[in-house]
């Protein structure tokens, strides 16, 4: 691959539950092909707050953007983006594309609650006005599966232990849906026991997002990252007109 002034930095967004280093499979296939990657934390404390934040950061980095976003972390970059001017397209894995104005809640009951609602537990954390508010955490004899099913146990024990609660979201609505002015493409987890797999069919093509399919769970970055290294580095090619070679 030639490398110009417009490929785009990619930016992977994770969602609840986990951390930035949820994409480290996903990161080593990319730097394999010398491509510009950032892997920001997610604050995970509001759909509002949060979107600031990583627009914030994408606001910092010179030259153009590509958002992906797993999960919660597709309905931060749906917000982000629009706060950004130079984001060029949107990745969605295994991940919510909000409509604006529209909540999780909402897609919960058009197409169903998973394992993962019923494994969720609600904790209080401290708030800086001194009043507390409610964290989510997946209670950890359940991690595996609701939200990981095809990864081995050994590795789900320790993800169960050390997952990042997030501020409870179902409630929150997207302030802006940048995919409904931005190339997307997205990838659905067919065996996701997260979000409804027809949700996530749903909401990619209403964006009108190029969409593959994957035998994957939720955990998808870490079962499948070749999978998902492929649908982003299409969508790099396209919004820079480079070929890249795997």
């Amino acid at each position: 691959m030639t490398t110009t002034a417009n490929v785009p930095t990619v930016v992977l967004v994770h969602g609840g539950f986990a951390d930035a280093s949820f994409w480290a499979p996903v990161i080593r296939e990319l730097q394999a092909n010398d491509l510009p990657v950032l892997a920001p934390a997610n604050p995970l404390r509001g759909l509002a707050n949060d979107a600031e934040y990583v627009a914030s950061v994408v606001n910092q980095i010179d030259g153009p953007v590509l958002l992906v976003g797993h999960s919660y972390g597709g309905a931060v970059i749906s917000v982000a983006g629009a706060a950004a001017d130079n984001v060029v397209g949107l990745v969605y894995v295994a991940a919510f594309a909000l409509d604006e104005g529209e909540s999780f809640a909402e897609i919960f009951q058009q197409f169903g609650e998973t394992p993962l609602v019923g494994a969720v537990r609600p904790s209080n954390y401290p708030r800086p006005d001194g009043e507390t508010a409610v964290e989510l955490t997946i209670a950890p004899e359940l991690y595996r599966s609701a939200f990981a099913a095809d990864l081995p146990t050994e590795l789900t024990e320790v993800l169960a232990v050390s997952q990042r609660p997030f501020a409870a979201i179902f409630d929150d609505r997207a302030q802006a849906a940048a995919w409904r002015s931005l190339p997307s493409w997205a990838v659905v987890a067919t065996a996701d026991e997260a979000i409804p797999p027809d949700a996530e069919r749903h909401m990619a093509a209403r964006a009108g997002a190029q969409t593959i399919e994957v035998d994957a769970s939720h955990s998808i970055a870490l079962s499948q990252p070749a999978a998902v290294a492929d649908l982003i580095r299409t969508a790099v090619a396209a919004v820079s007109n480079e070929t890249i070679t795997a």
